[in-house]
């Protein structure tokens, strides 16, 4: 089961770039690890996400050689257009959960 719905997508994205700049895998490491495997995201919707949110202007990326002398691996990153996506959003969703909790809360009394 993906509890991700629409809108979801992008905020867990952008929160798990929040910090630091991660590669595909670490992306999907970071969002399943500090959701309890509840997100447990596949690369098939991660990279379009990206892809788009690069489109959007909120994330960029760069290429990076491997600490390990591997491959290079592609970097993400937030833009300042990013930072402030990531503000608006964590400010919409905290209001939503907000009013469906009070929602909620009502519903349990009546």
């Amino acid at each position: 089961m993906n509890p991700l719905k629409a809108g979801t997508l992008d905020l867990a994205l952008l929160s798990a770039l929040e910090d630091q700049p991660r590669y595909g895998l670490d992306i999907l490491q970071h969002v399943k690890a500090r959701t309890g495997g509840l997100f447990d995201l596949r690369e098939g919707s991660l990279y379009p996400a990206l892809h788009r949110l690069v489109k959007a202007g909120w994330i960029d990326s760069e290429w990076q050689e491997s600490a390990k002398g591997g491959a290079p691996r592609k970097y993400y990153h937030l833009t300042d257009s990013g930072h402030a996506a990531l503000r608006d959003k964590k400010t919409e969703w905290r209001t939503l959960s907000g009013a469906l909790d009070a929602l909620l809360r009502a519903e349990r009394w009546a």
